[in-house]
């Protein structure tokens, strides 16, 4: 009984605390959460006679069935019913083992307030003498750290528990309730979400105001002019001492014509020092931002990275809303910035932030926790490419904000020239500061030009003139930066949860991404319009920023957590019942299109899967019924928008749109076959404007109407989902699918799945079948959707299989089954490169080895960091 049990959310920290702390300790990992509120029982699915019942009577069966599907009792001072999660049962049976060992056990989930309530529902489920529970935090995992928080032990803070408990209640009453709601009113299958639906009208709303938007034609004028000295660039910017711009070709010709006329005058030129002061060390919003700016990475992505470089001991806790740096880290930071670049980059004293309000000052910034390793010295620590890049993203902005400011000589310059005034504005780097750790962002090129040395007074002559067309731009749709940036300022969510919100309503068929933007589906613009009108206080920014400040306070013990709830609940049981009665159906639109079955008109409807034709005779009784429905592809493939200039592409796309005849406002392009694209409202369903146009169309990239299919030789015809466009089988047998590749051409088959009944799921009872997917083959489990597990095969797994394998991958059973050191080989596939290969781990660390199929061979590399710079 001498021991004492450490119990981590994560296995990857277990190797790394045991071998700071010793044999004393028993380190053991929950794998995240171990409880969560119980789904829907039994008695809750029964079917209850309502006949003679009284009003009172039918309130409190229905009541009892909200209970049984919340897992929480609103009416009991919500008393909730915990259960442990499907295949945890293992996990807290060893734990209650090793519990059962120790004398003292100690709570060392995540600072946050999750790991807090994750280490209260572990002392539930242990139980025992609440006394031999100890709670420790550190905000990184090195030797120091983790000494210094075993040293002085604290007790669990209840507050921050009864805060997520808000939160998690809160969230599973709003998403209970509302989702059967918009089942009934709107379409199957659909769900809303306290935070998530609000985050989707943000995009609605961008995406309403795009659509109304019309496109008006303007140009720029620039000149090529010169004086004593070297030709340089002016821009028009006033006439008459206004501002002004053209708005047509013919008013630029007359510009032209009076400029030939007039003389070029310098009426100031002017040179001023200028500083650009570093940025603060990040925090989870500031590194999501960044990460997808400069790095290309998904919010997702870069939470998945930066917990692997904290778990791995390399950075300081990455869910952070403080700015704070240690007084330990500032002074070693500045040792190094000494050592490294020289006095002249070293501020005189350490560069401060201020942090939000609620930041707590406890925590810190995100930074490296050992500024003197570089990302070269990390490069055989078994990390991917992206996680060095990330880290060194991390490690270069934590040495940049303690470093002194950039220097810029900034040259500024008047011109006139009859009634009209031109500008010229340029910079010179004249100290590099913090900009020769982090670079800065590409800025626009005249700001960073050079221009000549002038004075005022001085006549200048016209070389060129340069005149180009523009159209006014809608508001840019939200790209994954910009959106996590509106969410932080308006309070919506907290950094750690915007990963999930930019995920989830993206997998609910609300919003998907294409070029680095959101766009808006039909049924999210629906479905935010339809709550806004019903439900104003949950889906208003401020309310829901509120009720984040509301649960901050509970965290620190100013509020009661019980007293905010009924208060939400008592409002939004009201309105739902209300919403109930009078919300708006989603009304189909009538058109003068046949149905292909009966030659009965059909309807426009919009369901969870997309827009598609319906017959108007599915209303009908049922021998009379016709199920006749035409799928709708989009066909607003529009080429102008690159990367690079993504908002004049969507100005260019909106003037090749129709105009909905009836508001004015854009339509939406789908094809019906390739001889009918109909143009639908894009405020449909409110607005019923609609046009067909007959001709010939046919899909970017494709130039077929359908395929065989692989499965049972049927026709495969094009079809439009959720995810976009894919082919599917005609016959209702077959649910064969295949993806649309970037190119418009369809995806290579799918290979069976093959079942490997001797590997068993470690969190439920089911099996690992191996499985054909985007991202290669992988194993997932056999009860899925009940079971998400996932994992990579090994090589021992497919040749155990060898002969039920597609043939297009017999070739990974020929790869090595062990690397030189006799550590397994497992199957990955490489995004990037699009190929599969395979790598061995040690202890879950990768070691390194790899090997690549080449020329009908296996050829093993020394490491995956050689491959990609091969790459």
């Amino acid at each position: 009984m001498s021991k004492s049990l450490i119990i981590v959310e994560s296995p990857a920290k277990v190797k790394t605390i045991q071998k700071i702390l010793g044999k004393n300790f028993i380190v053991r990992s929950s794998v995240g959460h171990i409880r969560d509120l119980a789904k829907m029982s039994s008695q809750g699915k029964k079917r209850i006679t309502r006949k003679g019942m009284s009003d009172s009577e039918k309130a409190a069966i229905e009541n009892k069935k909200l209970v049984s599907q919340l897992g929480v009792d609103p009416f009991a001072d919500w008393q909730a019913c915990y259960e442990i999660l499907p295949g945890k049962e293992k996990v807290l049976d060893a734990l209650k083992d090793a519990a059962s060992k120790s004398q003292h056990i100690y709570l060392a989930t995540d600072i946050d307030r999750e790991g807090e309530a994750i280490a209260w529902h572990l002392m539930e489920a242990i139980g025992g003498d609440k006394d031999r529970y100890k709670r420790v935090t550190f905000t990184e995992i090195t030797k120091k750290a983790i000494e210094e928080a075993f040293s002085s032990p604290s007790t669990l803070n209840i507050d921050r528990v009864n805060a997520q408990q808000a939160r998690r209640f809160l969230d599973r009453v709003v998403g209970y309730m509302l989702s059967p709601l918009l089942w009934k009113k709107i379409a199957r299958g659909l769900s809303a979400g306290r935070v998530q639906s609000v985050a989707v009208r943000l995009i609605a709303d961008r995406e309403q105001v795009i659509q109304a938007f019309k496109p008006e034609e303007y140009w720029e004028v620039r000149s090529l002019v010169q004086g004593s000295s070297k030709p340089f660039t002016i821009e028009l910017s006033k006439k008459a001492g206004k501002a002004y711009r053209a708005k047509s070709k013919a008013e630029i010709e007359q510009v032209h014509a009076e400029l030939k006329q007039s003389t070029f005058e310098v009426t100031k030129a002017e040179k001023k020092p200028s500083l650009t002061k570093p940025t603060a060390p990040y925090i989870t919003s500031t590194l999501q931002q960044a990460a997808s700016v400069r790095l290309g990475f998904g919010v997702k992505k870069t939470m998945m990275l930066s917990q692997r470089l904290y778990e791995a001991g390399y950075i300081t806790y990455m869910r952070t809303d403080s700015t704070n740096l240690s007084e330990e880290a500032l002074l070693n930071c500045r040792e190094f910035i000494s050592d490294r670049f020289g006095s002249k980059y070293l501020p005189s004293a350490p560069n401060k932030y201020a942090s939000k309000k609620s930041a707590q000052e406890a925590h810190e910034a995100i930074r490296p926790t050992d500024v003197q390793v570089s990302v070269a010295a990390l490069g055989g620590a078994g990390l991917d490419q992206d996680a060095l890049r990330l880290y060194d993203l991390i490690w270069r902005q934590f040495v940049a904000c303690q470093m002194e400011p950039a220097k810029y000589d900034a040259t500024s310059i008047a011109v006139k020239s009859g009634d009209y005034e031109w500008k010229a504005r340029g910079r010179v780097l004249i100290f590099e500061g913090f900009l020769k750790v982090q670079p800065a962002l590409k800025r626009a090129k005249e700001d960073e030009s050079t221009l000549p040395p002038i004075s005022a007074g001085e006549q200048l002559k016209l070389m060129e003139y340069k005149p180009s067309q523009h159209f006014t731009k809608p508001p840019p749709r939200f790209t994954e930066a910009s959106l996590v940036r509106e969410l932080e300022k308006r309070g919506i969510g907290r950094p750690s949860t915007y990963a999930s919100i930019i995920s989830t309503i993206q997998d609910r068929g609300y919003v998907r991404a294409e070029k680095k933007r959101f766009f808006c589906l039909k049924m999210g613009m629906i479905v935010a319009d339809r709550l806004t009108e019903n439900f104003k206080d949950l889906m208003d920014y401020s309310f829901t920023a509120n009720m984040e400040e509301d649960l901050d306070r509970i965290a620190n013990g100013e509020a009661n957590w019980r007293k905010i709830l009924d208060t939400f609940f008592a409002s939004f049981s009201k309105k739902v019942a209300k919403a109930t009665e009078i919300m708006r159906d989603n009304n189909p639109t009538t058109t003068d299109i046949t149905c292909p079955v009966c030659s009965r008109n059909m309807n426009i409807r919009t369901a969870r899967t997309g827009t598609f034709l319906s017959c108007e005779g599915y209303q009908l009784p049922p021998k009379e019924r016709c199920k006749g429905t035409l799928n709708l592809v989009s066909a607003d493939e529009f080429d102008w928008a690159t990367d690079d200039d993504l908002d004049e592409g969507s100005a260019e796309e909106l003037r090749q749109k129709k105009r909905c005849p009836k508001c004015d406002t854009s339509m939406d392009a789908y094809l019906i076959d390739d001889k009918r694209k109909l143009h639908i409202c894009g405020k449909n369903p409110e607005c019923d404007g609609y046009i067909l146009e007959k001709g010939q169309f046919l899909l970017k990239g494709y130039d077929g109407p359908s395929l065989e299919c692989d499965k049972c030789g049927s026709e495969m015809q094009l079809k439009s989902g959720r995810f976009g466009k894919y082919f599917g089988c005609t016959n209702t047998d077959c649910k064969n699918t295949r993806k649309i590749l970037k190119n418009g051409q369809p995806a290579p088959p799918k290979a069976d799945p093959v079942h490997m009944p001797e590997l068993k799921c470690e969190q439920s009872d089911g099996y690992f079948v191996l499985r054909d997917g985007a991202a290669g083959i992988f194993l997932a489990s056999s009860i899925f959707p009940k079971s998400r597990e996932t994992k990579k095969p090994q090589v021992s797994d497919l040749i155990r299989h060898r002969t039920e394998l597609d043939p297009k991958y017999l070739f990974l059973a020929e790869a090595p089954e062990v690397d030189p050191q006799g550590n397994p080989s497992t199957v990955r596939f490489s995004r990037k490169n699009k190929e599969h290969y395979v790598a061995s781990e040690r202890d879950g660390k990768a070691t390194g080895w790899s090997a690549y199929y080449e020329d009908g061979h296996w050829v093993e590399k020394q490491s995956t960091a050689k491959r990609s710079k091969k790459s």
